[in-house]
């Protein structure tokens, strides 16, 4: 089991602030394809990754990080300064 964080949009198209997701994901990107099948508002949520930033137990990672021992992972959007 690990806990999915969605903010900004991304927790808009999805509906839900967070989740627990019993998963076999090898990699953030499997999980993501795993979530993408469940429903229409995973897929829009996720259609395009170039728009979408990941933290995996509260750090900055890449899409193709492993998920072996992670309890959360969060889906946000790019921060910007100002």
């Amino acid at each position: 089991m690990i806990e999915v964080l969605y903010f900004a949009w991304v927790r808009e198209r999805i509906g839900l602030p967070r989740e627990t997701v019993d998963t076999n994901a090898a990699t953030v990107a499997d999980l993501v394809i795993e979530l993408k099948a469940r429903e229409d508002r995973y897929a829009a949520a996720f259609t395009d990754l170039s728009a979408l930033r990941v933290a995996v137990d509260q750090k900055l990672a890449d899409f193709d990080a492993p998920l072996a021992g992670a309890r959360e992972i969060a889906f946000f959007p790019p921060m910007t300064g100002g």
